[in-house]
């Protein structure tokens, strides 16, 4: 499936994606709406699983002899504070 031309970057995706979400699980839409918040969601979810899935190989390749390297601790767990 191509990409949309109306995603522009990941930010903005992510921004639509969490009010598709918001609005679903309102549920105060009608069942055609839903389903077109459906599959705009489903682009956007994967728009950004693409971005992040280039931006790991870019950081493989800038890497030591481009092996990956373990994420800092910080940015391996869930702190909501951060």
């Amino acid at each position: 499936m191509p990409v949309d031309p109306s995603i522009k970057d990941f930010e903005g995706a992510i921004a639509e994606l969490e009010s598709i979400v918001k609005k679903l699980e309102e549920g105060d839409i009608a069942l055609e709406q839903s389903l077109a918040l459906y599959e705009r969601g489903v682009q956007l979810s994967r728009f950004c699983h693409g971005r992040l899935e280039e931006a790991e190989r870019r950081i493989e390749v800038l890497s030591d002899r481009g092996e990956p390297r373990p994420a800092p601790p910080s940015l391996v767990t869930d702190n909501p504070e951060r």
